[in-house]
């Protein structure tokens, strides 16, 4: 089977998942695993469907693949950090999954959904000083509520330091 063959199937795969299909989505992911052992976008998506059907524990070892191996583009990339940090968070594998929200927005810095859920990790090891200011960051930055805005520069402020009063 050629690249292109695999690049074909792999994009029905997603149509099926996107389209609400994740069976006959994972099914094909599976097959074209067999076949493209090391295509990291192949891994990438199948961990994503297994993810999509409840199965997280089989959706890890496809995520740490697709992310060990090249060839993941950047926004294949974010994704699967996402998708392995929050995945090992769900697992309550939090060490893990503060790890590796921490290398995606080492990365990634301006992703906020990837900061929301380092947010939720560290919350989850009792860091929650940190995830409040994490969140707060996100909320300031990225708010569109017209509230928040007139806000932004006093939420900012007592982002840096929470315990801070007069």
């Amino acid at each position: 089977m050629s690249a292109q063959d695999k690049d074909e199937l792999l994009a029905e795969a997603v149509r099926l998942r996107v389209e609400g299909h994740p069976e006959q989505a994972r099914e094909r992911l599976l097959a074209l695993t067999a076949q493209f052992p090391d295509a990291a976008d192949v891994a990438y998506q199948t961990a994503w469907v297994h993810d999509v059907l409840g199965l997280e524990t089989e959706a890890v070892p496809y995520y740490e693949r697709g992310l060990q191996l090249p060839g993941l583009t950047e926004e294949e990339r974010r994704g699967a950090l996402l998708g392995l940090g929050s995945t090992y968070r769900v697992l309550g594998r939090y060490g893990q999954a503060v790890e590796t929200l921490r290398r995606g927005v080492s990365e990634f810095p301006d992703d906020g959904a990837l900061r929301s859920f380092l947010a939720m990790a560290l919350y989850n090891i009792g860091e929650h000083h940190e995830a409040m200011k994490i969140l707060l960051r996100v909320v300031a930055t990225t708010s569109t509520d017209p509230y928040v805005a007139r806000y932004r520069p006093a939420i900012e402020h007592y982002a840096k330091d929470l315990d801070e009063s007069m």
